[in-house]
């Protein structure tokens, strides 16, 4: 059964996402293009995933952390560039 795509914001931090992030950061355009991309792909994901049984992760979840992990692990990998993170 396929989990829901549902941003939780009260897990263990007092501060958001929103707040921490600042609005000029490349991860702010990626998020809008990766959420664009997913949402074209909602339906098939629908159709991979059975309509009864346990909830999974969802997918776009997954995705978006992949994508995540890839670019800021892509900069770190640069040391002048850990800091900034896509600048």
């Amino acid at each position: 059964m396929r989990g829901d795509n549902k941003q939780q914001s009260d897990v263990f931090s007092y501060v958001s996402p929103e707040q921490r992030v600042p609005h000029d950061h490349p991860l702010r355009s990626l998020r809008a293009t990766t959420d664009e991309a997913l949402q074209q792909l909602k339906p098939r994901f629908n159709g991979l995933y059975a309509k009864t049984g346990r909830p999974s992760i969802a997918p776009e979840k997954l995705l978006r952390a992949l994508l995540c992990c890839k670019r800021c692990t892509r900069c770190a990998g640069h040391a002048s560039r850990i800091s900034s993170c896509g600048s």
